[in-house]
């Protein structure tokens, strides 16, 4: 069934203030019926009036763009959330992912992809400008701003008559309803250490070159504030590391090296941390509100797997592992970080329909079942026993997610080329099921110019398309369906969800509550991960934080105690100097 279906279709626009980590302050709103041309316009004072009937008739469709921001509003308002929502700027990703779009995916952008006039970008930028001056507006710019809105929401009307017959109306409802559930993540937020915060704010400039000193002690690399090239080569030599070259032959020195690395070597952490921090981090511009909780946009859809992509620096669980220290639940709650097990492995057992990688997916541990089943280790082999071998297996498992050839792995596990061919060559022989869908994946992407999900999120090819990253969409891209589906169900039975995290979710809940809470999150999520799989259900594990507890990460653990001790000796510092 197509629009057809729906007794109104409103097409809604909001114009609202928010401030960086605060819940927006709304100004007016502006709806239309597509097929009447029936409008409603709100300002402000109207509110209180109450919700427009529409939002309560079950057959009736809310159309927007960039609807989390709209729903935002309406939570805001206290309004009854939307029981059917489509945002057209999701379904233009889903259109044009992969192919090039000119004036960018907002609406303006949208409409000039489709030959549309629409407000000029300078006029509109003008009176966004007078909205954020926060009034009180006299009566004719009132009317100025409410007709602003009004070409928003004409704008809207133009572009669904274009996408109004390539839209597959019933996989947009299940989109909408994932941006449903981004605002109410977007508005709940992450509990923030705010008193911390502050100190780090306030000291930062010294707590600098007093981190340097520190990590320069067990990795001696810079020479006063400056990172030296020699030093760490002279370091990566002394420590028999060996580091990803450039086809110049030169140092690797991109932070997404360093990350990788630091994986491998997590001695390497604090340096990579202190680079990024260096280089990359302004805790000015972290986004926490008055009430000490951490608000930014989730970019929803934004990635072309279909993923989330908020901005690194407004983020709490942005690149800067350490700093996620700063998360820290509220007295008398507990917040619960909950991510699926080995979640890409997982979805190409149950795509593929591969036996044996399925069964190696339910051992628990797939990597150490991996190298059982590839002969390389004996049937009783353990975790603890063969820890060597199930690193290199590890290894390799995540050599072919992430596309990676026999000389990025033997980068990667410190060994000659040929060991990693060896290993990739295992998984081949392995794994034969799996390869043969992969490599059928690949057939079918130049077959038909694009993939898609098992929710029919596409990704078109556009040029020369990247053979690996082809064959990892189908693992990645699920897995993004698997989380939007269980933000939804979680949002939906009540839990309080403050974020999603790639493959995972951060929730909250009073101390008392936490636990059977976090095994409502489980099922969910078990239940997410049978709906894109066809009844392949993943395992989750959950990392639990009770006041005063705060969230730790193992992998930024050693470089948030160097900030601590840091942080200590200056505060000793300034209370002897007093």
């Amino acid at each position: 069934m197509g629009f057809e279906r729906f007794s109104k279709i409103w097409m809604v626009d909001f114009e609202f203030i928010s401030e960086p980590g605060e819940l927006p302050k709304v100004v007016c709103m502006v709806a239309r019926e597509y097929r009447t041309g029936e409008v409603m316009r709100v300002w402000e004072n109207e509110f209180c009036l109450g919700p427009p009937t529409f939002l309560l008739d079950q057959e009736c469709l809310v159309v927007a763009y960039f609807a989390s921001a709209e729903v935002g509003c309406f939570l805001e308002l206290g309004w009854h959330l939307p029981n059917n929502l489509i945002d057209l700027y999701v379904e233009f990703r889903a259109l044009t992912n992969g192919v090039p779009t000119p004036c960018g995916n907002g609406l303006l952008g949208a409409l000039a992809y489709f030959g549309l006039s629409s407000i000029d970008a300078v006029e509109k930028d003008g009176m966004r400008e007078l909205i954020l001056l926060g009034g009180p507006w006299p009566e004719a710019q009132r009317l100025q701003i409410l007709d602003y809105c009004q070409t928003d929401v004409d704008a809207l009307i133009k572009l669904l008559g274009k996408m109004e017959r390539v839209i597959d109306v019933e996989r947009a409802l299940v989109r909408g309803r994932y941006m449903i559930a981004v605002a109410v993540m977007e508005r709940i937020g992450i509990p923030v250490d705010t008193e911390y915060l502050s100190k780090l704010k306030e000291k930062w400039n010294d707590l600098k070159s007093d981190l340097i000193k520190k990590v320069n002690e067990a990795c001696p690399v810079f020479e006063g504030d400056v990172f030296k090239l020699n030093r760490f080569a002279e370091y990566l030599v002394e420590h028999q590391i060996a580091w990803p070259r450039l086809p110049t032959g030169g140092l690797d020195l991109k932070d997404s090296t360093f990350k990788s690395m630091a994986l491998r070597f997590p001695e390497l952490n604090p340096l990579r941390e202190l680079r990024y921090a260096l280089s990359q981090l302004r805790l000015a511009e972290l986004p926490v509100g008055s009430d000490g909780r951490n608000r930014c946009l989730l970019s929803p859809f934004r990635a072309r797997t279909g993923r989330n992509q908020p901005s690194n620096s407004k983020f709490m669980f942005g690149p800067s592992v350490w700093l996620r220290g700063l998360i820290k639940p509220s007295e008398g709650f507990a917040i619960a970080y909950i991510d699926w097990s080995q979640q890409e492995f997982g979805i190409a057992a149950a795509l593929s329909g591969d036996p044996l990688m399925q069964e190696a997916y339910l051992s628990g541990d797939p990597y150490l079942a991996f190298a059982k089943q590839a002969g390389a280790v004996p049937d009783d082999a353990t975790k603890r026993s063969h820890k060597f071998e199930r690193e290199q297996f590890k290894a390799c498992v995540l050599a072919v997610q992430y596309g990676m050839g026999a000389e990025a792995l033997a980068d990667k596990i410190g060994q000659p080329v040929v060991k990693a061919r060896q290993l990739l060559k295992m998984h081949r022989e392995t794994y034969r099921t799996f390869w043969k869908w992969s490599d059928s994946v690949l057939d079918n992407a130049h077959l038909h110019g694009r993939l898609w999900t098992v929710f029919g999120w596409p990704i078109r090819l556009s040029g020369e398309a990247n053979p690996r990253s082809l064959q990892n969409f189908p693992m990645q891209a699920n897995g993004a369906e698997m989380l939007r589906i269980a933000c939804s169900l979680m949002v939906e039975s009540g839990i309080t969800l403050c974020a999603p995290i790639h493959d995972a979710v951060l929730i909250e809940a009073p101390v008392d509550q936490i636990d059977q809470e976090v095994t409502k999150a489980k099922e969910l999520m078990s239940q997410a991960s049978a709906i894109v799989l066809n009844g392949f259900c993943l395992r989750s594990d959950a990392e639990i934080y009770r006041y005063p507890e705060r969230y730790s990460d193992e992998r930024g653990s050693a470089m948030w105690t160097f900030v601590m001790e840091v942080m200590k000796e200056l505060e000793c510092e300034a209370g002897d100097g007093s």
